[in-house]
Order: structure tokens, then C-alpha cells, then sequence
């Protein structure tokens, strides 16, 4: 028998490719914002006994970081109360919960990837909205699945990626921050990895996920030039020049080293990870095959 899986978020990245890759297992119900302000408890409960989910993936956030700063009642409203709220109603109607999280919980002060267990310290206000968002979540949900990722981009919505794209045909030389290091990762590969956590129901706990490999954010936005160009997105020259972070200054304070373990989640969602640039590749000739919807 399908479970039912109601999708908080499915306008954005992840939700549209959760949408995309569920395949046949489970039977999918997605809500955006408009559909759903997960912020009221009434709205949830009536959703949830309306479609009488049997699992619950929280992919709705606030994500503008550098505008979290001038609106941390709003990010905080979101990204912490939002998902309390969906816990509660999940612990209510006996509903499995999956919580999406972040790399900005932690201070960017490590020099080897974060374990799902490492002390988080997050130093934005996007941070510590996600953060309280885990802790209401483990409070009223301790079942509860949480999964931490990093630098996500797709064919849809507003992302690093197509930033890079729209620029890089624009001008002939642009500088990009060579001091920040993490991994990047294609929500189509993270919707796969969550629909594998899905298929597991005796995963509990904080698990992270992103793509293989590490770079920084000049090494991506090479490997974005270099790509496009291979697959025909762009066609003029550009040169990326590295910059350094304090040269580029912005409202919200980011980790400079955000590399996240994934060991645990190789192992237990039984999915190996995809190095980032041929994700990366994938995700643009996706890009190029859709270009004109």
C-alpha cells in the first residue's frame, strides 16, 4: 500500500524536484505557502487530517540569509515556530516527520567535515532561526528525521547557479569568494536521498546530506563557467577572478567551512553520494532541456 507523503514547500528547489522523483512508491500531496502557512497550528491539522498523510517532508523555509538579518521575527517565525508547529501536529495524528536543515547551524570554525553530533554554534540569524527549528522539532517529535544540507541549487527557483549563469552573460569578468568552503549540492539528489530516508521508517535522527567533494565558491563558479559552456549555456568568454570573503562583505556573517560528514547517510539510506561537479553537469543539461518552459 502507498504511503501518502504531504510536502510542505513544494513551490521551492526541493519541493518541485521531491515532486519530480517520487516515482510510484508513495502517493504525493504538495503545499507552497500560499496552500499552507505552516506558521498556524489550525491550518496543519486540518492539511494533515485532509489528506491523512502518513509522512510529512517540512522542505518549506525561509531562506533569504542576508535579509534574515533586518527580519529575524519573520526568518524566526518560519524557520523555528513553522517547524514546532509541524511537529506537533505530526505528534498528534501519529504522522512521520522529516525536517530539512542547514550547514549555517554551525561556526564555520572547523577544519575536517561536520558530524551530525558536532557542537552546533550558528552565527546569523538564519542559523539560529534553523537551529531552534531542530530543537522544536527533537522536543514534541524525538522520532523525527532531520536532515542537514548545504549550497542547494536547481533549475528552479533563485539560486547560486543561475546567478552565475545570468552574469557570467553579462560581463566579462566577475570575482567570487575563494575563502568559503563547502559542498554544493543538486536538490534533485537530495528529493532522491530524502525519498530513500522516506522508504526507511526506522531512521530517526540528525543525518546529513549533500553532494560529494569539496570546493569553495570560486572553485563552483569556475566549474559553473567551464560546464555551461561544454553543455552550450554559455557561450562568451568570462574570467573568474578569486576574492577574498572580507572583500565581499554581507549583512549575514557565513561559515567559512561548512563540509558536512555524510558517512551515516551512504550508509543508512543505502544511496552513495555523487561527486558535485558531475551533479553539477547533470543539473545543467537538465537546465538546457527545459530552458523554455
Amino acid at each position: 500500500m502507498k504511503q501518502t507523503v504531504l510536502i510542505t514547500g513544494a513551490g521551492g528547489q526541493l519541493g518541485r524536484e521531491l515532486l519530480l522523483t517520487a516515482g510510484s512508491t508513495f502517493n504525493c500531496i504538495g503545499v507552497d505557502h500560499k496552500g499552507l502557512d505552516i506558521c498556524d497550528p489550525e491550518a496543519i491539522a486540518n492539511v494533515l487530517r485532509d489528506c491523512q498523510a502518513d509522512v510529512l517532508i517540512n522542505a518549506a523555509a525561509y531562506t533569504a540569509v542576508d535579509k534574515a538579518e533586518s527580519e529575524p521575527e519573520l526568518s524566526g517565525r518560519v524557520n523555528a515556530l513553522g517547524p514546532g508547529y509541524l511537529a506537533s501536529a505530526c505528534a498528534a495524528n501519529d504522522v512521520r516527520m522529516i525536517h530539512l536543515s542547514t550547514d549555517f547551524v554551525f561556526d564555520g570554525e572547523a577544519t575536517q567535515p561536520y558530524q551530525p553530533d558536532s557542537p552546533t554554534v550558528p552565527v546569523s540569524e538564519y542559523g539560529r532561526g534553523k537551529l531552534a527549528g531542530e530543537a522544536a522539532v527533537k522536543c514534541v517529535l524525538p522520532e523525527a528525521l532531520i536532515v542537514r544540507t548545504s549550497w542547494v541549487y536547481s533549475r528552479f527557483g533563485s539560486n547560486f547557479v543561475k546567478t552565475m549563469l545570468r552574469l557570467m552573460s553579462e560581463r566579462e569578468e566577475l570575482g567570487v569568494v575563494c575563502d568559503q568552503l563547502g559542498t554544493p549540492t543538486w536538490a534533485r539528489g537530495l528529493a532522491q536521498a530524502l525519498w530513500a530516508a522516506a522508504a526507511r521508517p526506522q531512521l530517526r535522527g540528525t543525518y546529513h546530506w549533500s553532494d560529494a567533494g569539496v570546493c569553495s565558491w570560486h572553485d563552483f563558479a569556475c566549474a559553473i563557467y567551464e560546464e555551461g559552456r561544454a553543455v552550450g549555456l554559455l557561450g562568451n568568454e568570462v574570467i573568474v577572478k578569486p576574492i577574498v570573503a572580507s572583500s565581499y562583505p554581507t549583512p549575514a556573517h557565513r561559515p567559512a567551512y561548512s563540509v558536512l560528514d555524510k558517512t551515516d547517510s551512504w550508509r543508512d539510506f543505502e544511496i552513495e553520494g555523487v561527486p558535485w561537479r558531475d551533479q553539477l553537469r547533470s543539473m545543467l543539461l537538465d537546465m538546457k532541456e527545459h530552458r523554455n518552459e
